[in-house]
């Protein structure tokens, strides 16, 4: 990767992170906001967010009252700011209220291999062993033998069943077509609970990491009681030289500084939006580069293998609880296999890529690549939280 120093940042502005309908949407955001004291709960209504923090102190608060929806779009607020001024703040940079995370006591869960075609993509990660120079030469025979045979499945099925017995005689079973087929699905906690980044702020990869993608994907929201509650925009980074080494390394590709990010708003259900509009939603993804380089992708929860509320069932249950609620992240249909550096060698970001993820009904979330070890530290954790309410009186 090239030098993160004199990278270009990233003009944000409401019209390009709202949703086309943001009129009838309800969004929750969340500010920091030094004068006020620390990170404030809010709405976005128009233009203008205003603070709800004295309504409701955390966004996990927030989800768990059956009236979220009327509260963001009516209940009289505190301080307000302009969305434009907050979206064109310097990431990083704390003594400026700017977007955050939409999500904070929420634990941040991922649903992994629920789509197909990054399925094989996996399967080519763990045949190659993380090496990029292997990856069109083993693509072209996992291609060739699993392809097709995986169009339709329903994970679990008997027909699944039959596919799984077919690629062991072919010497092609993996652990991932375990996941991506079988009964169970994969779901692990991607980050540490307020470890996630907002739009605006950089993101993070390993600078050790040779072979590396993003992962647009839909975040569900989910209270204490497992009720979807809202939906919003998360890039799930992925370093596939990390993880294709092996699936026991699957923290240390994941969860490293800035390597989660979230946002814009969580837009919660109601009328408007329900659960079906989140199982329609289709999610769109641009990587400019500092050289002009330009990579573009699409994603659609239509394409999932797994039900989203089956992925729901297998986070929270009688066999797993979560008092403050969590963010699910639903996987990606995205496997970006273009050559950018060398011929053969595929897809990996250089530093100072600018990240957009955008869906019409979830607005845009926007990054800028960095390496993990130069992105803002992570500073801010449940324990401040807790001190900056009770500072406020909030608590």
């Amino acid at each position: 990767m090239e030098s993160a120093a004199a990278r270009p940042r990233p003009v944000l502005a409401a019209g390009t992170v709202l949703p086309e309908d943001a009129g009838r949407a309800a969004l929750v955001a969340r500010v920091h906001d030094p004068e006020g004291g620390g990170p404030c709960v809010a709405a976005v209504r128009g233009e203008r967010v205003v603070d709800l923090t004295a309504v409701a102190p955390t966004v996990s608060d927030l989800l768990e009252r059956d009236d979220a929806a009327e509260v963001v779009r009516e209940a009289d607020g505190g301080r307000a700011w302009r969305l434009d001024d907050l979206l064109g703040a310097p990431p990083g940079q704390g003594d400026v209220p700017h977007l955050l995370a939409p999500v904070d006591l929420q634990v941040i869960k991922a649903a992994g291999v629920t789509f197909a075609r990054s399925l094989l993509e996996r399967v080519i990660e763990e045949r190659t062993g993380g090496d990029p120079a292997q990856a069109t030469r083993v693509r072209e025979r996992v291609v060739r033998l699993v392809g097709g045979r995986l169009d339709g499945i329903r994970p679990g099925s008997p027909e699944a069943a039959k596919v799984k017995e077919l690629l062991l005689a072919e010497g092609l079973w993996s652990q991932y077509l375990e996941v991506g087929i079988g009964p169970d699905p994969e779901v692990f906690t991607k980050a540490p609970v307020l470890s996630a980044v907002g739009t605006g702020a950089d993101i993070g990869v390993l600078r050790a990491s040779v072979w590396n993608n993003p992962e647009p994907e839909a975040v569900l929201v989910v209270d204490s009681r497992g009720r979807v509650r809202g939906a919003t925009l998360g890039n799930d980074v992925n370093l596939r030289d990390v993880e294709g080494r092996s699936a026991l390394l699957l923290s240390r590709a994941k969860d490293n500084n800035a390597s989660c990010a979230i946002g814009p708003f969580v837009r919660l259900l109601d009328d408007g939006f329900g659960i079906d509009a989140v199982r329609g939603l289709d999610i769109d993804l641009r990587v400019e580069g500092p050289d002009g380089y330009v990579l573009r992708g699409s994603s659609s929860l239509r394409e999932i293998s797994r039900e989203v509320l089956d992925l729901v069932s297998a986070t929270y249950g009688a066999h797993h609880q979560y008092p403050d609620g969590f963010a699910l992240f639903t996987g990606t249909l995205f496997a970006p296999t273009e050559d950018r550096r060398a011929p053969g060698e595929g897809f990996t970001h250089e530093y100072g890529d600018t990240v957009h993820i955008s869906s019409p009904r979830l607005g845009a979330l926007v990054n800028t690549v960095v390496p993990s070890e130069e992105a803002p530290p992570w500073t801010s954790g449940v324990g401040a939280l807790m001190r900056s309410l009770a500072r406020r009186g909030l608590l």
